[in-house]
């Protein structure tokens, strides 16, 4: 009995042993953190505020990013490193949300929320705001150089006139492009009408003269550098490459186009629940939510925080589109993997078809 007890005690020494060394190395691994780990775009808040909400609150921040939503939901739904704050765009919250990957929110542990605009609430992918918070929001539209250009543009329609041959630089995207495709002729950014489809398809084939590149994030780079007069883009990038270069100009067609929405979520293997309540409610603070706004470049859904920008900022147009406007933007709805999955292949088609012309151009 005594040497069955000492091998159980040393099964038992073994066992904490090991336990031990796997929460040492998940410690050095990033997997378990003592932080508030937030989980974010690149260069999408204001390193002040992560410093400040430290010094009000006591709690340190962990911050790490990623560059697109898919590399983000791939990393959370995989598991292995806990988040507590991440910062989806609408329809991979829907995506979240159906999966079970989001912690519901306890909306009494939430102060603010009345900051937020009613306008900006009660999206198709969160309709009760359940598991999200607007953290930014914003557009797809046209970005051109008015000392390049004899006409500028203000429609999707626009972009297909012979004398913007070899001028125009598109975000490198299928639902960017499809769906201007789309609403050049009238039709919904998440159509599931498969003639409708391939008139966007065969439409944006006609554009291929006009396109001088499908470009990832040096589009900005080459606007602000004067590479090419028109460029499709998202409102937060416009925004910044407006502030480097005076000549550009934002537009919004506003025939229709999309309205995009980063949100604040909580991961439901969080593990510093009252810590990301803590930086939600730091963020739904007007002065706070300001701050970011001026200094990231993106349209706030705070209107609290809004009155406090600057005038050219807050009476924008382009970045802060009439109510009208706003009316006839529609969000991205998730789409789910079969009509994604066509949208990508029609995607590839269209940048196939694009190639071989290119190709018969240069012989």
């Amino acid at each position: 009995m005594r040497k069955l007890n000492s091998f159980l005690v040393g099964i038992c020494a073994i066992i904490v042993i090991l336990w031990g060394t796997s929460f040492v190395l998940q410690r050095q691994s990033g997997s378990v953190s003592d932080k508030l780990v937030i989980y974010n775009w690149g260069d999408y808040i204001d390193p002040e505020l992560l410093a400040k909400f430290t010094k009000e609150t006591g709690i340190e921040v962990q911050y790490e990013t990623f560059d697109s939503n898919e590399a983000m939901y791939t990393k959370i739904n995989q598991g292995g490193t806990t988040y507590d704050i991440a910062v989806p765009s609408d329809y991979t919250i829907d995506k979240m949300i159906k999966e079970g990957l989001l912690l519901k929110l306890d909306k009494g542990k939430i102060k603010g929320l009345e900051n937020i605009g009613p306008e900006f609430l009660g999206m198709s992918f969160d309709p009760e705001n359940d598991y999200s918070i607007p953290y930014f929001w914003g557009t797809v539209g046209i970005v051109y150089n008015k000392k390049q250009l004899d006409t500028y543009p203000k429609h999707w329609e626009d972009l297909w006139k012979p004398e913007y041959k070899d001028s125009i630089m598109m975000v490198d995207g299928a639902r960017e492009v499809l769906g201007l495709g789309l609403n050049s002729l009238g039709y919904s950014l998440n159509s599931k009408n498969m003639s409708q489809l391939r008139q966007a398809e065969q439409h944006l084939n006609d554009l291929t003269p006009n396109i001088k590149a499908l470009v990832g994030d040096e589009l900005k780079g080459y606007m602000i550098q004067g590479d090419a007069p028109i460029g499709v883009t998202f409102s937060g990038e416009a925004s910044e490459m407006l502030y480097e270069n005076e000549d550009l100009v934002y537009v919004v067609p506003t025939e229709g186009s999309n309205l995009w929405f980063d949100n604040m979520v909580i991961p439901k293997t969080a593990k510093h629940i009252d810590e990301a309540y803590a930086f939600i409610n730091f963020m739904l603070e007007p002065e706070n939510a300001a701050q970011n706004a001026e200094y990231i470049g993106y349209s706030t859904p705070n209107t609290s925080a809004k009155e406090l920008l600057p005038d050219e900022i807050k009476n924008d147009t382009a970045f802060y589109p009439t109510q009208e406007t706003i009316d006839r933007l529609e969000v991205y709805d998730n789409l789910g993997q079969k009509w994604l999955g066509i949208y990508n292949d029609l995607y590839l088609q269209i940048k196939m078809y694009r190639k071989t012309v290119n190709r018969k151009a240069s012989l």
